[in-house]
């Protein structure tokens, strides 16, 4: 419930514009075709119940808790004791953020939200592709944030704004934000 009421929260700051958009040509498809609307519906398969979308594996990471989405272990929640685990080197190769951050059709001036921004770790490489824009960093332990901090004076950033919010609200000022990105956090919710 706290998750759907967070990620509720966030998608509230997202622009209308950036709804629209993405609404706009559902709904223009749905009222054209009715028999392509009919097909759709039909090709839906039953709901899938917790168990048919999680698998549980006895062997597994000891970093992991067993329980696999999409052929994916799920962490433990990531403490800030943890936090060069975020920097390592091998991340760009299995998660591919510069491919994610393309992805993402991002404009020089937009607002994107790193919902469970951690060390910054996409939060630093998006505030790159938002120079007029700027990336609200949002975590709920203000250690990740003192880490956000620390690395904005190294680097030299401005654009990008340390959050602290909480595990039912991101904090974040309404009707501000263009874009929000989660990585490897919903599940902490």
């Amino acid at each position: 419930m706290i998750a759907r009421q967070r990620f509720k929260s966030c998608l509230e700051n997202i622009s209308a514009l950036k709804i629209f958009t993405i609404i706009l040509p559902v709904i223009l498809l749905m009222a054209i075709s009715p028999a392509i609307q009919t097909k759709v519906v039909s090709q839906q398969p039953a709901q899938q119940t917790h168990d048919q979308i999680y698998e549980h594996r006895a062997k597994h990471d000891p970093d992991g808790i067993g329980k696999f989405y999409q052929g994916r272990e799920i962490a433990y929640v990531m403490g800030h004791q943890a936090a060069e685990w975020l920097e390592r080197e091998d991340r760009a190769q299995t998660e591919l953020p510069q491919q994610v951050i393309r992805q993402m059709n991002l404009k020089a001036t937009d607002v994107v939200a790193d919902i469970g921004a951690g060390t910054g770790y996409f939060s630093f490489r998006i505030s790159k592709v938002v120079p007029q824009g700027k990336v609200f960093a949002v975590d709920i332990q203000p250690e990740m944030l003192a880490i956000i901090e620390q690395r904005k004076k190294e680097q030299k950033i401005s654009n990008v704004i340390s959050v602290l919010g909480t595990e039912s609200d991101t904090k974040l000022p309404e009707n501000s934000v263009d874009v929000a990105l989660m990585v490897d956090a919903y599940h902490e919710f």
